[in-house]
């Protein structure tokens, strides 16, 4: 499985990282388990869309540093090219739901 990852979620998981110290691990552990199981098969997993080329998936990222599962994480998972792109990780606690408008954008690019 190959990831990949928006300019967008790369300044989130950054300024993230920053005050969750743990998140960079958890993010790798994370990716072990997408690798295995793309659309996930707890209630941890939600499809929100799903198109041709990809499925857009929100999950919960579990982080240590936070004792907990409070961080969500968007991502596109592309069956045909096996890559797994992220688009959005934020905090429950800052923000209730995912930025559609940044998902929109995402699938117009495709």
């Amino acid at each position: 499985m190959n990831f990949d990852e928006s300019s967008l979620f790369s300044k989130e998981l950054k300024r993230l990282a920053r005050k969750y110290k743990s998140l960079h691990k958890d993010l790798e552990e994370f990716k072990q388990v997408i690798a295995a199981v793309p659309l996930g098969t707890s209630k941890h997993f939600n499809v929100l869309t799903k198109t041709e080329q990809c499925v857009i998936v929100k999950a919960r990222l579990f982080c240590r540093y936070l004792k907990g599962s409070a961080l969500r994480i968007v991502y596109a998972y592309k069956e045909e090219h096996t890559l797994i792109e992220f688009i959005e990780v934020y905090f429950k606690g800052d923000k209730e739901n995912e930025d559609q408008d940044r998902i929109r954008e995402y699938l117009e690019a495709q």
